[in-house]
């Protein structure tokens, strides 16, 4: 990987005399409470201002006090003018404006574009606290207040908007949200180095229009630097079949790793690609001086064959080590993006997060509850980054596929502040996790290979060779953990690649033995293998495997523990008869999902590219492309969800309707093999709430979710059998 300066190495910006702030001000009174006369940098945000690392704005506010920055934070304010963006005055360097932990599209609108009423990151759970696209919204206030202080856009809004998108809720391709917003620089991913560099070279006298070659930003420019070579990215993944070259950049040591780019959806399809260097010689033109012209916006809004080629591209030039610039036009000027930032190294995430974070939210906020906030705060996050790459998960494009974590000591050192100093605390920390929780630590094999490799998923469609499965440093992090004074017990509440755990049983051992509060929540999202391509998720067997490892020490603990696992309904490449499966699988194994979750389209991922132009981008596209099956009418949306929940009695006239036109009406009838009964409940099926209203029924629905034991009512009418000591179990479960 390529090195970089460490970002607590500048020198202090000269506020730093007036230390440090217990909480970073939200009104000119605290301001003067520090004596401060002026904001050197404000950030404006959508969520509540939570001093806590989980939360964007607290980490990034932090490190830049850290640096010597004065820095003040308007939360949630009243975006229908800029007299609220005037409350701490007009900030000396720049803004800095972000939608908040969520992009504002996601947190305000459901995946059948209903509006939420509720927002996790807004005291008492209010919605409607923040605009929709509320990067762009802020921006323009900001502007408005103070017209001439430059304005800088991040986090994951910014980020996954980074290039024209596909935007769901507006069913079309829209502009990056850089010009857009009229902001002057666009930082992508977990920002801190890019932010710092950006901070001081603005202090230090320098117009932010001059500040263009900074990693992990993006900026509008017009022109080609002196020194740089162009190539069209059609060369890269040309339509067409095109004979393969060597690579210089191949180590034959590592066959799985992919360093032309072609990561194929499995053995059997796999397909010689484009090897851009044929194209543009290395010694004249070296890749930090290539920079890939992508398809413009007006084009890839015009053809979603290229909106999916520009997006395949994207994502093949996501690896730090060795992604080239990339450029698309919007009208007379190009949206140039910088390559990826170079990864924190253990020793600054260490500092990061041993900043002074009070671990509560603002005082202002009085005694308003703040779900997310109530959610994370007695949870440790211990890394950064998945290589998983699942295709409808916008991690990978915000965080990257390299692994950052921290130090053992770190970890143990926020444990001890959250058991010494957070309210309420009680023994129990709620997680030891991050966007997969048993990724700590692992990675290539050899830095050489990371470096030049260009696979989009280090564990699809088989783990690779190439990468480290032992779990020993997580498992010695835990027993560690759980071994410090007033602490009772370490659950593991994140995401678990549970195709990665089964490659180290003791890792498996020591989780299910220890770290399991009742109940653990897995995802494997499907049982059918189309739409699990196209998700590069592992098959359904992994979870097999992982679900009787799980019991068996399970037993051997002597603990009553049952696995939860989730699933998706209408991703690309599923069909009715997918959905189908996946019903009687539950069915089978006596699962009563209580949520359902349908795709929903995020900005910039692959399973997006694929719902806007039916063609697949994990594969060199070709004229024609290979077609994915896409669920979009509202109609079949609502059928696969209803598939997920075929115990709902308010489901089963469109279930039966459904199953009659795929033919298999076999499976309508009372026993025991068929998927849902004949006859209809009283009062159900109409459209109303039916059942689901009942005390009773909601129960049934809960504990049946949480156990995964069979549930009450078969289908028959009749009563199954269960032990009385199942609901006690879950209680208890749930008290622990």
């Amino acid at each position: 990987m390529n090195t970089a300066k460490p970002i607590f190495s500048y020198k202090p910006y000269w506020a730093q005399r007036f230390g440090t702030a217990p909480f970073l001000p939200m009104s000119r009174a605290e301001m003067d409470q520090l004596g401060w006369d002026s904001c050197d940098i404000i950030l404006v945000t959508g969520d509540a201002y939570v001093d806590h690392p989980s939360f964007g704005m607290a980490v990034i506010g932090r490190t830049l006090e850290a640096q010597g920055f004065r820095v003040g934070i308007i939360a949630q304010p009243d975006w229908n003018s800029a007299e609220a963006f005037k409350a701490l005055g007009k900030p000396n360097l720049f803004w800095g404006v972000t939608s908040g932990n969520m992009d504002s599209m996601v947190n305000r609108y459901t995946s059948d574009k209903k509006i939420r009423h509720n927002d996790a990151y807004t005291p008492n759970d209010e919605g409607g606290k923040r605009p929709d696209r509320a990067v762009i919204v802020y921006s323009q206030r900001c502007r408005e207040a103070f017209g001439d202080v430059p304005i800088v856009i991040g986090g994951i809004e910014a980020s996954l908007r980074r290039i024209a998108h596909y935007d769901y809720w507006s069913d079309t391709v829209r502009r990056s949200v850089l010009p857009h917003s009229k902001a002057d620089i666009l930082l992508y991913g977990n920002a801190e180095r890019a932010l710092i560099e950006v901070a001081h070279r603005i202090a230090s006298g320098e117009d932010i229009k001059s500040i263009i070659d900074v990693r992990g930003t993006a900026v509008m420019r017009r022109g080609l630097p002196e020194g740089f070579a162009e190539i069209d990215s059609t060369y890269i993944d040309t339509p067409g079949k095109i004979d393969p070259i060597p690579s210089p950049y191949v180590d034959t040591s590592g066959p799985q790793c992919d360093t032309d780019g072609g990561e194929e959806v499995n053995d059997a399809l796999q397909e010689p690609t484009a090897q851009v260097l044929k194209f543009v010689p290395k010694a004249k033109h070296p890749r930090e001086k290539t920079v890939v012209r992508l398809p413009s916006f007006e084009q890839v809004k015009a053809d979603p064959m290229l909106y999916a080629h520009a997006s395949r591209t994207l994502h093949l030039e996501t690896n730090p080590g060795n992604a080239r610039a990339l450029v698309q036009a919007h009208g007379d000027r190009d949206v140039w993006l910088n390559p990826p930032p170079i990864p924190l190294s253990t020793a600054e995430m260490d500092a990061v997060f041993d900043l002074p974070y009070a671990r509560v939210p603002h005082p202002a906020y009085g005694d308003a509850r703040i779900p997310a906030y109530e959610m994370i705060r007695f949870s440790v996050n211990i890394m950064r980054g998945c290589f998983g790459g699942c295709t409808f998960c916008s991690i990978t494009e915000h965080e990257g596929r390299v692994i950052q974590s921290r130090s053992e000591d770190s970890i143990i050192r926020e444990i001890e502040d959250i058991r010494d100093k957070v309210p309420g605390f009680t023994g129990i920390i709620s997680d030891l996790g991050g966007p997969t929780a048993n990724m700590y630590r692992l990675a290539c094999k050899s830095p050489d290979i990371e470096k030049h490799c260009r696979r989009l998923s280090c564990v699809f469609p088989d783990i690779c060779s190439n990468l480290n499965t032992d779990h020993s440093d997580l498992i010695q992090l835990y027993r560690r953990a759980r071994d410090l004074p007033g602490i009772k017990k370490i659950l593991i509440a994140s995401g678990l690649r549970y195709d990665l755990a089964i490659k180290d049983k003791a890792y498996v051992k020591e989780l299910v033995s220890h770290h399991v509060g009742g109940y653990l929540k897995i995802a494997p999202e499907h049982t059918e293998r189309g739409p699990l391509d196209q998700m590069m998720k592992p098959g359904i067997g992994t979870y097999d495997e992982f679900k009787r490892l799980f019991e068996q020490y399970s037993k051997e603990a002597g603990k009553e523990q049952y696995l939860i696992p989730y699933f998706i309904a209408a991703h690309p490449g599923t069909n009715d008869e997918d959905m189908m499966n996946l019903a009687l699988w539950l069915k089978r194994n006596g699962f009563r999902a209580d949520q359902v979750q349908a795709f929903l389209p995020s900005p910039m991922a692959l399973a997006t590219a694929m719902y806007h132009s039916t063609k697949n981008p994990l594969k060199t596209l070709k004229r024609g492309g290979e077609p994915v099956s896409i669920v979009k009418k509202v109609k079949q949306r609502r059928l696969h969800k209803a598939f997920l929940r075929y115990h709902d009695p308010e489901n089963w006239p469109m279930l039966r309707e459904a199953l009659k036109d795929m033919g298999r009406a076999d499976l309508i009838g009372n026993g025991k093999k068929h998927l849902i009964p004949s006859f209809q409940p009283k009062g159900t099926g109409k459209g109303g709430e039916g059942m689901r209203s009942g005390k009773k029924f909601g129960a049934q629905r809960i504990l049946t979710q949480h156990t995964g034991l069979p549930p009450r009512d078969d289908g028959s009418g009749k009563k199954a059998k269960r032990p009385a000591r199942t609901l006690a179990a879950l209680q208890k479960a749930k008290k622990r």
